[in-house]
């Protein structure tokens, strides 16, 4: 078995080549960047992440987001055997939730060993020919050894790019309605409902594994590991994850690692926290599934506070102009990259920052929503929902947001994006008002979201009232060309007598 494995892998063939893609979902990608002192990005490796999106029976979808590192073979490896494990027979209607938990843990274990299976070799040669080297020739430089001796530093260098590596991963299943997601490391989900009042209600579903991750601090100081070196040093091994597929030197050699050496036993694992059944029974809305590089990107340009809103509202309003879900997920990818290349550009604060970004993905699964059908103005059978989407003016320092009056289709509604959380209190706007959500959460800070006018001058002040069309279906412009007018009127006065002037007329 572990040869047909290996053979498989290499001949880069797919377990899964006849399940057919799910057509409710879009992706959206963009590969790693490290910008040079003119602002212009190179690409640092090829890109690492990897998705999954496939439809099963019985009313069974997969989806999944992989973040690699150190390459991209596990991140590979692991959407194609996870779905093999998952989708060919092994899960249908008459299972239970606990079934369902079950069958994602073993399915995450199986995925795990049969990696290591595919390496195992590679392994056994690379643990020989170190062997074989003497202890001596360790420190002595590469052009004073041995012609025998070089060969096989070579061959070691060639073992270790092979077997190293690993990935993080984040899986949505969604069977008899009900979705699970299944988590390994530091990638995220967000499942964002629209309630019939046009507000979003947005729950991000697990905490990351990570270095500071206080439940994950807890699981390894059990071991015997010193969370508080943990803690300040903010990595184990080059990645903040403290659960991971592969990485060989985290699983196996997890003695030599500094920061694990006193640990009883393994302690960086692949282990998936599971969190589900919710129930999607009468939902419309979307689901998000984000790599890490996006996650990272967009909180280092903006912060952390508001991301999950920011994402959230940059979605919705892609989905109430695009018609295809490619289109919106790559759109989003796109505007984050952009959004942190003005960021490093702009020498402001968080520029420091933003020096570089790493690969990033984002899979959006619509939930009984509709795309738009081309624009519908008001009159056409559109509704208008203000939309905060984040708008950083380039003389500022701050971040505000623009209040941005969409037309969406009328038989759905989803608008402003609110805050990560676990547990929400709806609030009731006013008529007129922007929708707000109060959201609580026992992972992040209690925190409200709203839209504002923003600070620049070009934008008029409109209070808390989202605005309103007149009687041809039009609102009011955001920005004010008055002062333009009469700037360019009073140099251009003998253009104006001729042509008959410039502005509204």
């Amino acid at each position: 078995m572990a040869a047909q494995r290996r053979n498989l892998m290499q001949s880069h063939q797919s377990w899964t080549d006849d399940l057919p893609l799910c057509q409710m979902c879009g992706v959206g990608t963009a590969t790693n960047c490290v910008y040079g002192p003119d602002g212009k990005g190179t690409l640092s490796h090829p890109n690492e992440d990897g998705h999954l999106r496939f439809r099963g029976e019985d009313g069974c979808f997969l989806y999944g987001v992989f973040n690699g590192y150190d390459g991209s073979k596990v991140a590979s490896f692991a959407s194609q055997c996870l779905t093999a494990e998952l989708l060919l027979g092994q899960l249908n209607s008459s299972h239970t939730d606990n079934d369902v938990r079950r069958i994602l843990t073993q399915a995450f274990d199986v995925v795990e060993k049969s990696y290591f299976e595919t390496i195992d070799d590679a392994l056994a040669e690379k643990a020989a020919l170190s062997n074989y080297l003497p202890p001596h020739n360790e420190n002595v430089p590469f052009h004073q050894l041995s012609p025998q001796s070089q060969k096989v530093q070579e061959r070691l260098k060639e073992l270790e790019r092979e077997v190293s590596g690993g990935a993080t991963a984040v899986v949505a299943l969604i069977l008899n309605n009900k979705l699970y997601i299944a988590n390994v490391g530091t990638n995220r989900a967000l499942l964002c409902k629209s309630s019939s009042d046009g507000q979003n209600q947005v729950l991000q579903i697990g905490r990351p594994h990570s270095t500071d991750n206080e439940d994950e601090l807890q699981r390894l100081a059990a071991l015997g590991v010193d969370s508080g070196r943990v803690r300040q040093a903010g990595q184990i091994a080059g990645q903040s994850s403290t659960r991971r597929l592969g990485d060989y030197r985290v699983k196996f050699n997890y003695n030599e690692i500094d920061l694990l050496s006193a640990a009883k036993t393994r302690p960086i694992i692949a282990e998936p926290e599971i969190h589900g059944s919710q129930s999607l029974d009468s939902v419309t809305g979307f689901l998000l599934l984000m790599s890490e590089g996006l996650i990272n990107a967009l909180e280092s340009a903006h912060g952390p506070e508001q991301a999950n809103q920011e994402i959230v509202a940059m979605v919705a309003a892609e989905l109430a102009l695009q018609t295809s879900l490619e289109a919106v997920s790559q759109s989003v990818v796109e505007r984050v990259k952009r959004l942190h290349h003005d960021v490093y550009v702009s020498g402001r604060q968080r520029a420091t920052y933003c020096s570089r970004h790493e690969d990033m993905t984002l899979l959006i699964r619509t939930l009984n929503y509709p795309l738009a059908d081309g624009v519908l103005t008001p009159t056409q059978g559109g509704r208008i929902y203000p939309v905060s989407v984040p708008y950083s003016n380039s003389q500022s320092t701050s971040k505000t947001s623009v209040t941005l009056s969409l037309v969406m289709p009328s038989q759905n509604t989803l608008t402003n994006g609110t805050n990560t959380a676990s547990t929400l209190e709806e609030g009731t706007p006013t008529p007129g008002q922007s929708p707000t959500a109060t959201l609580q959460s026992t992972n992040t800070q209690t925190q409200s979201s709203s839209s504002s006018s923003g600070d620049g001058s070009l934008f008029r002040q409109r209070g808390s009232q989202a605005a309103q069309p007149d009687e041809t279906g039009r609102v009011p412009p955001y920005v004010d060309f008055s002062q333009f007018y009469h700037l360019w009127g009073s140099d251009h006065s003998d253009s104006q007598s001729t042509q008959g002037g410039l502005g509204p007329q």
